[in-house]
């Protein structure tokens, strides 16, 4: 068995558990909003809410979405022996949810001029994935 040391010295990444279910249900064209509905824990299907809202200009109700992926997304980061802080690999699939929730809050409170919350959640978007920030942009 091999033994992979952290050389930085910082937190390990944390990899969510998989959940297919919402992803396959978005994935084949089920609405995010009936996929929130069902997985209310489901950070990816929060963060697609908040992009087709703010898509369509509903900026206020993408920002609401954003948050609630976030908080979700925060929760299960916890449950899995994340510490407030180091990577979430973007890498990882099941991180993406949570990821996208970062970004899209971070979108949406930067179009309502909260710019305070723009700057952290960017950042922490950067510290966590600096792939997904560059992917998501």
């Amino acid at each position: 068995m091999a033994i992979h040391e952290n050389l930085l010295g910082g937190p390990p990444p944390t990899h969510l558990p998989d959940d297919p279910e919402p992803r396959e249900l978005l994935a084949g064209g089920t609405a995010p909003s009936e996929v929130a509905a069902r997985y209310p824990t489901s950070s990816l299907a929060w963060a697609q809410l908040a992009d087709e809202a703010f898509e369509r200009g509903s900026v206020v109700e993408s920002y609401a979405y954003a948050r609630t992926g976030y908080h979700r997304g925060l929760d299960a980061l916890r449950r899995n022996g994340w510490k407030g802080h180091g990577p979430v690999p973007w890498e990882h699939e099941p991180n993406r949810g949570f990821l996208r929730a970062l970004h899209a809050l971070a979108r949406a409170a930067g179009s309502i001029g909260e710019r305070e919350e723009y700057e952290r959640c960017s950042q922490f978007l950067k510290d966590s994935s600096p792939t997904a920030a560059q992917t998501l942009g």
